[in-house]
């Protein structure tokens, strides 16, 4: 065989090989079927070809293609390739996240439908989801109010340490804390004597008032009340006879001529004392030696 036959095939097989070598790298399988699909979205942010393909975490296929939609500006058409086992299911979607430090990954989300699946060849709608860099961005005016708060409190504290007053107010909190201290030990001995004394008053007090309620369940209260209601109608019928113009009592009190009587007996009386005062000998007769004619 001529030489130069032989570096051809020597370069036909490091073609090969370099070929191979390079589509490894990108995390193509060559040796195994895939499927291609269609991801639509607004923005490609950043995707290149050749990044993953993730669905819940695992790596499923690449990127194989991004193709710029130039009739249909602000679509993006993306082809990824993945393993010919993967089935996708209608409604599932993709989303592009975003890292910190650049790049994009493309990440699948399947939807649990058992029934209905995309074809390869057919174009799944992408959702538009902001990244971390997106989120990071609109925390910013957040982030600008904490800093301006910490800015302002650093300012404090520079002020407040270089006050020349800052021992003599951390001897009075220390004092303060003693005096605390002193009160809070304080309370507690009350606590621990004088409480159960006022515990034990307490209850001395309800067991009384127990006693106290059981006497008073004890008395006939009915008995005491029916005696209490006789007396009082008993007390009705001597007012109703005392104003009753038939009664005895009622006419003692409503007839004017016995006042008048009354009246007229009590001044005779009067008028007998008096001239009983005045001649005496007109009603006694009284000798020691006898009658005296």
């Amino acid at each position: 065989m001529k030489k130069e036959v032989k570096i051809g095939i020597t370069g036909i097989i490091a073609l090969v090989i370099l070929f191979l070598g390079i589509n490894f790298l990108k995390g193509k399988n060559l040796f195994s079927s895939t499927s291609t699909y269609y991801i639509k979205f607004a923005n490609a942010k950043g995707l290149s070809k050749s990044s993953n393909v993730y669905a819940d975490g695992f790596n499923v296929g690449v990127v194989s293609d991004i193709i710029y939609d130039f009739d249909r500006p602000g679509t993006v058409l993306v082809e990824i390739s993945t393993n010919k086992e993967l089935r996708i299911p209608k409604g599932s979607s993709a989303k592009l996240d975003e890292a910190v430090l650049g790049g994009c990954t493309l990440k699948m989300l399947l939807a649990n439908n058992l029934t209905e699946a995309y074809h390869p060849g057919d174009t799944i709608e992408g959702s538009d989801t902001e990244g971390m860099m997106a989120k990071a961005a609109s925390m910013m005016p957040q982030v600008e109010q904490i800093v301006a708060k910490v800015d302002t409190l650093i300012t404090t504290l520079n002020k407040l340490t270089s006050d020349p007053n800052l021992p003599q107010i951390i001897q009075n909190a220390e004092l303060i804390t003693e005096n605390l201290n002193k009160s809070t030990r304080e309370l507690n001995n009350i606590l621990e004597n004088n409480v159960p004394q006022l515990t034990n008053t307490f209850n001395k007090v309800g067991e009384n008032a127990i006693t106290l309620t059981n006497h008073l369940n004890e008395l006939n209260m009915q008995a005491t009340l029916d005696s209490v209601n006789t007396t009082i109608s008993s007390v009705h019928q001597l007012m109703n006879q005392i104003q009753s113009p038939k009664g005895t009592l009622g006419l003692l009190m409503r007839d004017p001529s016995l006042y008048n009587n009354l009246n007229h007996t009590v001044q005779s009386a009067d008028s007998l004392v008096t001239d009983l005062k005045a001649h005496p000998k007109r009603y006694v007769h009284f000798s020691v030696f006898g009658k005296k004619n």
